[in-house]
């Protein structure tokens, strides 16, 4: 077990956009680390048989039930193996979880009932999205697959190349449907930038992905370790960037430079640990197996004084009040007499009764239907 650097010159290993800080010191921006990948592959290159991190992950991405912008990861390095070597271990081991945290290896997730008895199922990347679809992606152009994607209603835009393009496929017709645990395999050279070619199609990458009742769980490869390669689909990358596409892969030459010196055929597995959480403790969202999840901060809203409502019309012996049932500002109590105004107007006499304040509830409402009639 080993642990490699979060706060990295480059960001590399995954296509996500990373979050970005300043070293003083140094002057120089450093990113936080979206993946572990390629530090994990320079201890290969520098003799290791194996390694693993537990480690946190940073995307400066969306969020939903099962995302968030700092999450927990294991990355794993095994050399003179490939991803069929990886696809069998992956398995044993989440029949072995699911066996140590549920005695059982059928669970109910989101009301399912999904089995990690291994072996799990396999498919390949094409042959899913051909039977979904009926469209066979092989050999297809950039072109012809932006045509597809317009025949599918698929919503794409100008930044996508051809892996971009063939992910949005699979993911709006695919990727649901994945409810048992399945390893999609055999992925398109142009979707895995760091992934060697495929042993019998140059075309293909030997790549695989699980997924768990319509979620990536798992990402694997056979790793890249030509030198000449790497450099060349790096310079796709940048090319992808180049058009607009921000989660396209950086150039890191001091990478490029240790296949150089030679890595050994190794195979490579990610696992997101809390969305592996979700699944064995069956919960619905990523934030209830975590702690203290990443959320919006509480906003603070400054309350307006008292010339603002009596500018606005509204009487002075009413502002207290109002502000007091939660209309801290001239716009809030605007807007919501604006929408309506009639639940308004009975809080706000209601309020009036229950504190015997005694005030004239004509000119309030005199006041919300001239709102109401702008």
């Amino acid at each position: 077990e080993v642990e490699t650097p979060i706060l990295q010159p480059i960001p590399g290993g995954a296509s996500a956009r990373p979050f970005i800080t300043h070293h003083n010191a140094l002057d120089t921006d450093f990113y936080m680390r979206i993946a572990t990948e390629l530090y994990l592959k320079r201890l290969i290159v520098g003799g290791f048989d194996g390694v693993y991190e537990f480690g946190k992950n940073f995307r400066n991405e969306g969020m939903d039930r099962t995302h968030n912008p700092e999450f927990t990861c294991m990355e794993i390095y095994v050399a003179y193996k490939d991803y069929k070597w990886m696809m069998g271990f992956t398995e044993r081991m989440l029949e072995r979880v699911a066996m140590a945290t549920n005695g059982t290896t059928e669970l109910e997730i989101d009301g399912k009932q999904i089995s990690f008895k291994a072996p799990f199922r396999r498919v390949t990347m094409t042959d899913a999205i051909l039977e979904k679809t009926g469209y066979d992606i092989t050999g297809q152009t950039e072109e012809q697959l932006r045509e597809a994607c317009q025949r599918l209603n698929v919503e794409i835009d100008d930044t996508m190349g051809k892996g971009k393009l063939i992910d949005a496929i699979f993911g709006q017709y695919c990727e649901g449907d994945l409810i048992q645990p399945t390893f999609v395999c055999d992925y398109p050279r142009e979707m895995s930038p760091l992934c060697k070619r495929h042993r019998d199609n140059a075309d293909l990458t030997e790549r695989f992905e699980l997924f768990v009742n319509g979620k990536e769980l798992c990402n694997a490869y056979s790793e890249l370790n030509d030198p000449i390669d790497q450099l060349e689909r790096f310079q796709e990358q940048l090319k992808l960037s180049e058009k607009g596409d921000d989660e396209a892969m950086f150039i890191d030459m001091d990478f490029v430079r240790a296949l150089e010196y030679g890595m050994p055929s190794c195979s490579g597995m990610g696992i997101g640990i809390d969305r592996l959480a979700m699944f064995m403790l069956n919960q619905p969202s990523i934030q209830d197996v975590l702690f203290f999840p990443t959320m919006r901060p509480e906003k603070k809203v400054v309350a307006d004084d008292a010339a603002k409502y009596v500018e606005a019309g509204i009487p002075e012996e009413w502002v207290a009040p109002i502000q007091k049932m939660g209309y801290i500002t001239v716009e809030s109590f605007r807007n919501t007499a604006a929408n309506g105004g009639g639940k308004l107007f009975n809080d706000l006499c209601g309020f009036n009764k229950k504190n015997k304040l005694g005030l004239a509830t004509g000119d309030v409402k005199a006041w919300i239907d001239a709102q109401k009639n702008e």
